[in-house]
C-alpha cells in the first residue's frame, strides 16, 4: 500500500470539487465518531464524583458539534458556488511538525491571531464565574477573543454587557438571569466591540454550577468567536438573494416578452386564406405558419412572420429577425413589424421598404441589428416581387423539387447607412409552395458564401415530396415541424409557408 502523502507535501492534488468532497466526506465521518464519543461520555446515574469532568466533556462535545455542523454548512456553501470569498481566503500558515497546541495555547508569535491555523472554525476559549467568591477565571484564548491581556485581568458577568453590542444586551441579560437564577444552560450568539474598535460575534455555552440546596454557586462557559463564520453565511445570504432577484428579474421579463409576442405575431391555429373574399379566385394564397422556440425557452428573441391582405388585393409576406432576446428584442420587433405593415398599406415596394427599414434602425436609439425578408404577391398575376436583408432566400417547391430563389442585393438592417435594396420577381404556378424562414431554423455556413443553403434548408429542401403530397398549407408546416421539432436549437425560428391555389 502506497504511503500516506503529507498534507503539506506538493504533487499531484485533486480538482477543487474533488477536494470539497473529500473534505465533507472526513466531516460526516468525524461526526460519527464524535456521536460515539457523546454517547460515552453521558453521566451515569448513582456515579461517584463531583460531575465537573462530565460537564466540561458534555460542553466540549456539543462546541465540537457545532463547529462540525457549520464547517459541513461551509462546504457545501462552497461546492454550490455560493461562498466566493471564503474560497478566496488565504491557506493557513505551515505550523511546525513537532508543535502541538491545545484549545487554549496561543500560536507563535510569528503566527498573528487572525491567521492562525484553526481560522476557519474559530478560537475557542473558557471561563468560570463563581458567584460566592466573586472569582473569575478565564483561559488564555478567551483574552484574545475580546482583545485583553492576562495584566488586563477578566471581566466579571457585571463588567461583561459594557462590551456588548446595545442592540444584544437584552437577550444576553435575560439568558444571563435563566442561567444564575433559574439554572437553565446557556445558548446565546452575541457581539462584541473590543479595544481596537472592531466587533466580533461569539457563540457561549454554558451551564450552571449547583450546590446541594439547589443554589447557583458558579457558571462556566465556553466561548467560541464564529466572526468569520457569521460573515461568510451572511455574504452567501446575500449572494443567493442577488441570484433571487436576478431570477425574479428574468422570470418577470420572459413574461412580458411572451405577452409582446403572442399580441404582435398572427395568431393562426390553422391556415388562413388570402384573399378572403372569394373562395373560387385562382392564384388565392392559403397560408399557415409557426413559431419553433429554442432549446432554452427562455431565450425569446426578435424573430417575426406575417401575412396581411393588402387593400389593393395584393398580400404581403414577411418574415425576419432581430438581435438580441427578452423585452429589447420583442420591442424592437414590434416596431419593425408595425413600420413594415405600415408601408406595405402605403404601397411602397419590398426594395424601398427595406431601405426605410435600415433607416429606421439605423437611427434608433438602441443600436441594433436586424434581418428581414419581404414579398408583395399579386395573385392576378401570381406574381412575387421581393427583397431581402441579410435574410435567407425564400424556397420555392414545384412538381415534388424546390429550390432557393436567387438572391437580390442586401446588407444586414442596421448596419451601413443609406444603404439600397435590389427587388425581384418570381413567377409562380398553381400548386406552388413558397417558404420563408429565420436562420434559427436554417442557419447559413458562413464558408459557403451567402447564397448557399446552411444545413437546415437543405433538409427543407429535402422535403419536397411531402409538400408535394401535402393539400393545405398546414400540412406543409406540420410536415416541417416534425423535421425539426427534436432539434436543439441555439435560437428561436419562424417558418411562413404560403401554398398558391389551383
Amino acid at each position: 500500500m502506497p504511503p500516506h502523502l503529507h498534507a503539506d507535501t506538493p504533487g499531484s492534488e485533486p480538482s477543487e470539487p474533488g477536494r470539497l468532497d473529500a473534505l465533507i466526506t472526513q466531516t460526516q465521518r468525524l461526526r460519527g465518531e464524535l456521536d460515539a464519543v457523546r454517547r460515552q461520555s453521558e453521566p451515569v446515574e448513582g456515579r461517584g464524583g463531583s460531575g465537573v469532568d462530565a460537564r466540561w466533556q458534555r460542553a466540549l462535545c456539543e462546541l465540537a458539534a457545532q463547529q462540525l455542523a457549520d464547517l459541513g454548512g461551509n462546504l457545501d456553501q462552497l461546492r454550490e458556488g455560493l461562498a466566493d470569498e471564503a474560497r478566496a481566503a488565504a491557506p493557513a500558515p505551515e505550523a511546525p511538525p513537532h508543535a502541538a497546541y491545545s484549545q487554549d495555547a496561543a500560536p507563535p508569535e510569528t503566527v498573528p491571531y487572525e491567521q492562525s491555523a484553526d481560522h476557519l472554525v474559530g478560537r475557542v476559549g473558557s471561563a468560570e464565574w463563581k458567584l460566592l467568591t466573586d472569582e473569575v477565571h478565564w483561559s488564555a484564548a478567551l483574552y484574545r477573543i475580546f482583545g485583553r491581556t492576562e495584566a488586563d485581568g477578566p471581566l466579571s458577568l457585571d463588567e461583561l454587557p459594557s462590551w456588548v453590542r446595545q442592540d444584544d444586551q437584552p437577550a444576553l441579560a435575560a439568558a444571563f438571569t435563566a442561567c444564575l437564577v433559574d439554572g437553565r444552560p446557556v445558548d446565546h450568539e452575541f457581539r462584541i466591540a473590543r479595544p481596537d474598535g472592531s466587533t466580533r460575534t461569539v457563540h457561549l455555552l454554558g451551564e450552571p454550577v449547583l450546590t446541594e440546596e439547589g443554589t447557583t454557586a458558579s457558571m462556566w462557559a465556553v466561548v467560541k468567536d464564529v466572526t468569520r463564520l457569521r460573515r461568510t453565511e451572511r455574504a452567501a445570504e446575500e449572494h443567493r438573494e442577488q441570484l433571487r432577484q436576478e431570477h425574479q428579474r428574468a422570470q418577470t421579463e420572459r413574461r412580458l416578452a411572451v405577452e409582446l409576442q403572442e399580441t404582435v405575431l398572427p395568431p393562426w391555429r390553422g391556415s388562413v386564406r388570402f384573399p378572403q373574399d372569394d373562395e373560387e379566385q385562382d392564384g388565392a394564397l392559403d397560408l399557415a405558419a409557426r413559431y419553433l422556440p429554442s432549446a432554452t425557452r427562455a431565450l425569446i428573441g426578435g424573430d417575426w412572420y406575417d401575412a396581411m391582405e393588402l387593400p389593393d388585393g395584393a398580400t404581403l409576406l414577411t418574415a425576419g429577425d432581430l438581435t438580441g432576446h427578452g423585452v429589447a428584442a420583442t420591442s424592437g420587433m414590434a416596431l419593425l413589424l408595425g413600420a413594415v405593415r405600415g408601408m406595405a398599406v402605403a404601397k411602397v415596394r419590398p426594395g424601398a421598404l427595406m431601405g426605410h427599414l435600415n433607416q429606421l434602425l439605423d437611427s434608433a436609439a438602441q443600436p441594433a441589428l436586424g434581418s428581414a425578408v419581404c414579398c408583395r404577391y399579386e395573385p392576378a398575376t401570381r406574381t412575387l416581387a421581393w427583397a431581402q436583408a441579410g435574410h435567407p432566400a425564400p424556397l420555392l417547391f414545384r412538381g415534388g423539387t424546390g429550390r432557393a430563389l436567387q438572391r437580390p442585393e442586401g446588407v444586414l438592417l442596421g448596419v451601413a447607412t443609406g444603404a439600397t435594396y435590389e427587388q425581384r420577381a418570381e413567377q409562380l404556378a398553381p400548386g406552388d409552395v413558397l417558404i420563408l424562414h429565420t436562420d434559427g431554423l436554417a442557419p447559413r455556413s458562413e464558408s459557403l458564401g451567402p447564397d448557399a443553403c446552411g444545413t437546415g434548408a437543405e433538409r427543407l429542401l429535402a422535403l419536397a415530396p411531402r409538400f408535394a403530397e401535402a393539400r393545405t398549407a398546414q400540412e406543409c408546416v406540420r410536415a416541417v415541424a416534425e423535421e425539426f421539432e427534436d432539434d436543439e436549437r441555439e435560437d428561436d425560428a419562424c417558418v411562413l409557408v404560403a401554398r398558391v391555389s389551383a
